[in-house]
């Protein structure tokens, strides 16, 4: 009786501050677009010569839902594997082309081709302004929304310079970190992702200034591919995120397409590309692991295995609380309410990565046991 009491006259203070802290659940960043497989590939001259096999193409571009090519050489190369993509997979497609970007000399376009039944286009795609002239072919982003759930994420893609060597390609790997700052002012309280063929493994030391705000999803294996067969040569190509991103990524890896087609690497590099598409998947999307090289990508906050769905049991759990929290006269709470708050509290500290969450989280619960003594 003394303890039913005790937790009555305390478990307001204790909601209050947990929920105030952490903020609503929906907010600590379990938001995701569901379900959704999303692909990057350099599509080596896409729309130069009458090569291409494009049934083939159309075979890996259709694993994705939402796929970013680099090296688009003309708006026809993009239809006709538009085309054959919706032959392939017997569903209707849709693309967005950039502008032609690049020298005077050499140019190329960057496009989005995505399944109508997954992905909605929403407005705002454009080609960063890049005045300063950093980039050779200024990257190009496009805004997108799940129809599995509504939710939107931005996409953006980009062909770093190739050029005679790292000491060329160095200026623009840095200058991502400017790119990424503008997509977060562009597309605010939007999950960011950022994909292409950079031209330089996600280990070189070009990458410190991104590497503040965003992290590879690949860092094993390569994506460029070697003349023989089965070998691969650097991992130019990859996925980066926010370092806390709010999507909820389940695999990464490279799509090992000359295996899944059972070409050549000499005859994938002349009819397909000399790059592989790079991959996430998203929610419960899954990709066939017999044709992939996995990458398991760190998870959101370093949870356990099974604290996910834990947590999502826990959200949906305490969302009543949230108007018992803002009610003026006193409340009560269940015990079960209770230990669902302390549990919540708990699992998200030790799993907090960053120290400034754990030490705020310290001097929340140093001001509760105050306030209990009272």
């Amino acid at each position: 009786m003394l303890f039913s009491r005790y937790l009555s006259r305390h478990c307001q203070t204790l909601a209050f501050t947990l929920l105030t802290l952490f903020g609503s659940l929906g907010s600590i960043g379990y938001a995701y677009a569901s379900d959704i497989i999303f692909a990057s590939w350099n599509i080596q001259n896409l729309g130069h010569g009458d090569h291409k096999k494009y049934t083939g193409l159309a075979a890996i571009a259709g694993k994705a839902d939402l796929l970013a090519i680099q090296e688009v050489m003309t708006t026809q190369g993009l239809v006709l594997l538009e085309r054959a993509v919706e032959k392939q997979t017997g569903e209707q497609w849709s693309s967005l082309i950039s502008h032609p970007v690049g020298s005077k000399k050499y140019k190329e376009m960057y496009a989005f081709l995505w399944r109508d039944s997954a992905i909605e286009p929403v407005r705002g795609h454009k080609l960063y302004p890049d005045n300063g002239n950093r980039f050779i072919r200024e990257p190009f982003s496009a805004k997108f929304k799940s129809k599995h759930d509504n939710s939107e994420f931005a996409v953006g893609t980009v062909h770093i310079l190739y050029g005679q060597g790292a000491q060329d390609r160095t200026p623009e790997i840095k200058a991502l970190a400017d790119y990424w700052r503008w997509m977060q002012s562009t597309y605010p309280g939007t999950a960011l992702v950022l994909a292409g063929d950079f031209n330089m493994p996600p280990s070189h030391d070009a990458w410190s200034a991104l590497k503040k705000y965003a992290k590879p999803l690949i860092t094993e294996g390569a994506s460029t591919l070697s003349e023989k067969n089965g070998q691969y040569a650097n991992l130019y190509d990859n996925i980066w995120v926010e370092r806390n991103t709010t999507l909820k990524i389940t695999q990464a890896g490279i799509i090992s397409f000359p295996k899944m087609l059972k070409l050549s690497h000499k005859d994938s590099r002349k009819y397909m590309s000399d790059h592989a598409p790079v991959y996430m998947t998203l929610g419960h999307a899954e990709l066939d692991k017999s044709v992939v090289t996995v990458v398991e990508p760190e998870p959101n906050l370093g949870l356990p295995p099974g604290a996910q769905e834990a947590l999502e049991q826990l959200s949906s759990m305490l969302a009543p609380l949230q108007d018992k929290i803002n009610q003026v006269s006193p409340i009560q709470f269940s015990i079960k309410e209770i230990l669902a708050i302390i549990s919540l509290a708990f699992m998200t500290f030790f799993t907090a990565k960053k120290k400034s969450r754990r030490q705020k989280f310290m001097a929340v619960l140093k001001t509760l046991q105050k306030n209990m003594r009272k």
